[in-house]
């Protein structure tokens, strides 16, 4: 009867599972060699839902600290609401093609989490308006996707990347 009652002890109970299986999928979505770079939790979630919402397996781990600590300065409950939606998309199993759009029509409270993340990284910035800031313009997500074929739009004169050198520029004797 012991060993019967011990045996029911060590039993996984459903929520183990799901916290389990909750895990791995995470876990999958993250690439190990990103997952190592993040600083805490918070940024791992960030860098999941940047996985998803991009749907992308990698990501500049640089740039995803920057834009991760920019979204914080931003708005000081981002992280509240990464972690909430990532929490939500694992619970109800949403294809992230259609998240935005439930979230939109459940009019939730975390429908701009997805929304800050995709400018962020496709754009390359981060806030709105006056407080608008580009962190990234050949690094963000719409220059990189097409990079092989096309390169970001420049107001420098001269061939691509000709702006990054400094101009020989001689000055006339007088």
């Amino acid at each position: 009867m012991n060993i019967l009652k011990s045996a029911n002890v060590m039993k996984p109970t459903r929520r183990t599972l799901l916290k389990s299986l909750l895990t791995a999928y995470t876990a999958s979505l993250v690439p190990w060699a990103l997952a190592e770079t993040v600083d805490n939790a918070d940024q791992g979630a960030f860098v999941a839902m940047s996985a998803i919402i991009a749907g992308r397996q990698t990501l500049d781990s640089e740039l995803a600290k920057n834009l991760y600590q920019a979204l914080i300065a931003d708005d000081p409950t981002f992280a509240k609401g990464v972690k909430d939606l990532l929490t939500l998309v694992n619970e109800r199993k949403i294809d992230p093609a259609q998240l935005q759009k439930m979230l939109d029509d459940e009019k939730s409270p975390l429908a701009p989490v997805p929304r800050k993340i995709a400018t962020a990284w496709f754009m390359g910035v981060v806030g709105s308006g006056e407080h608008a800031r580009c962190l990234a313009y050949e690094n963000a997500l719409n220059a990189v996707i097409v990079a092989d074929v096309l390169k970001p739009p420049t107001y420098a004169y001269g061939p691509y990347g000709s702006w990054a050198k400094k101009p020989n520029v001689e000055v006339p004797n007088v």
